[in-house]
């Protein structure tokens, strides 16, 4: 798996602070690790982005991102808007291929969920993991609401031959309600896809060195972790 695609379910679910944790957990692991932001939107010229949080929480990666837009949009969107030139899939595709000759795992985080626009064209991160033929990884939040856009991104992947790698819960809340306890279960049903991971709430204002040091317990290991998905699914059954 040395091209890793992620995305989210939705806008703020964990999805940044999801990314540090595999890459956190991959360089404990003893991997090179390259983050790659496909198109950084909302954020000024002189501001930290998405890969450099990544950097600050994981440690020593190789953090890059294609095109920043100053807007809070859509890539497609803030590209037109700010008059600059739009991100492709094939533009992805190619800067993690190239990372890929040079490091064990690239990350490629997303913008938003699996069809948020980068070009007139409709080109979404789907495409490019379509074109790279690399699995996704999707961070879904925990409560009410995840399960219908958990599932047509599962059936929107299927459909296009690209590979569900799993779901990781961006932030598992300190006192989970029904839903969330329900949906350790159900997630893993509606996407068909196996639950790769669950990060406690806050997880991202912890010290880096702290941060790094738990990422392994947040995650399976699949993604060079240690994290038991069924010991913590029967945990919170049982509401413990």
């Amino acid at each position: 798996m040395p091209v890793l695609m992620i995305t989210g379910t939705n806008t703020e679910v964990g999805k940044t602070v999801a990314t540090a944790a595999v890459a956190a957990a991959a360089l404990a692991a003893g991997r090179s690790v390259a983050v790659l932001k496909a198109a950084q939107t909302g954020v000024r010229p002189d501001e930290r982005g998405d890969a450099d949080e990544v950097a600050r929480l994981a440690g020593p990666v190789t953090a890059t991102e294609l095109a920043r837009y100053p807007e809070p949009l859509a890539p497609g969107t803030a590209a037109r808007r700010a008059g600059m030139a739009p991100v492709h899939p094939q533009d992805v595709a190619e800067a993690a291929a190239k990372l890929a000759t040079e490091h064990d795992l690239v990350l490629v985080e997303g913008a938003g969920g699996l069809l948020v626009r980068f070009d007139p064209a409709g080109g979404t991160l789907a495409d490019a993991a379509a074109l790279l033929g690399a699995p996704v990884l999707l961070v879904a939040s925990a409560g009410l609401g995840t399960l219908n856009i958990a599932e047509l991104s599962a059936r929107e992947l299927r459909g296009r031959g690209v590979e569900l790698a799993g779901v990781v819960i961006g932030s598992w809340p300190a006192e989970p309600d029904l839903a969330c306890r329900c949906n350790v279960s159900d997630l893993t049903e509606v996407t068909g896809a196996p639950l790769l991971g669950a990060l406690p709430e806050g997880a991202g204002s912890l010290a880096p060195a702290a941060f790094r040091a738990a990422a392994p317990d947040w995650l399976a290991p699949r993604l060079d972790g240690t994290w038991d998905a069924e010991a913590f699914r029967v945990r919170e059954a049982a509401g413990r």
